[in-house]
């Protein structure tokens, strides 16, 4: 049985990921995978994502793998990376695209008439460098990593939920907006840990161990 399987469908940073647990989590099996019967067996899952949400959400039903990640997030430690977090959600505005709505609310294209700073800075969209991630929640991944850390992000679109109890931290891009997520045994994160040096290990590795009641 695998510890972590990393979901392959075609739109991920995988290696990155793959490198970092291995890293920061010796001793146990991390495995990439396309194959659902993995996934369903893996103690843990992660589900990353780069690129589009209609090109994520297609090749994930088309390569069989939708079902598998919907019973994980219902059943397992789960962690979402960038457009696995988006995905949770409802639907997307990018595409006009379902999500597999796990969570309530919809993924938002950054308005290009809010991105001014108060000093009159214009804000380029794909938001992308560091920013600080603040903690709106305790939480087990949040262990040994400061309130206001830096975290790495790219990316053009955020998730609007209209359930704040689920908000487990936000950044500021001008304005404050949902960059972390936490429910029962899934945490998702718009930011990448994998990019984001001893923060980001930090939670991968705390990831690792989390074992939440289910």
């Amino acid at each position: 049985m695998t510890d972590i399987a990393i979901v392959d469908y075609g739109m991920g940073n995988l290696r990155s990921v793959h490198k970092a647990l291995e890293h920061v989590a010796p001793g146990i099996s991390v495995a990439v995978t396309s194959d659902p019967s993995v996934v369903d067996k893996a103690r843990r899952v992660v589900v990353p994502g780069q690129g589009a949400m209609p090109n994520c959400m297609y090749e994930l039903k088309t390569r069989g793998l939708q079902d598998a990640v919907v019973q994980a997030t219902r059943s397992k430690p789960f962690l979402g990376i960038c457009i696995g977090l988006q995905m949770l959600f409802e639907e997307s505005e990018e595409g006009h695209v379902k999500g597999l709505g796990i969570l309530p609310g919809k993924v938002v294209h950054f308005d290009a008439k809010a991105m001014t700073t108060p000093e009159g800075l214009k804000l380029k969209v794909p938001h992308m460098g560091w920013n600080q991630v603040y903690q709106a929640i305790g939480h087990p991944l949040w262990e040994g990593i400061p309130k206001d850390a830096r975290f790495y992000f790219v990316h053009s679109y955020y998730v609007d939920t209209p359930n704040t109890t689920v908000i487990a931290a936000q950044s500021n891009y001008p304005f404050p907006f949902t960059c972390a997520v936490a429910k029962d045994n899934i945490f998702a994160v718009q930011f990448h840990p994998e990019k984001s040096h001893i923060a980001g290990l930090t939670l991968l590795r705390n990831f690792a161990k989390w074992t939440p009641c289910i």
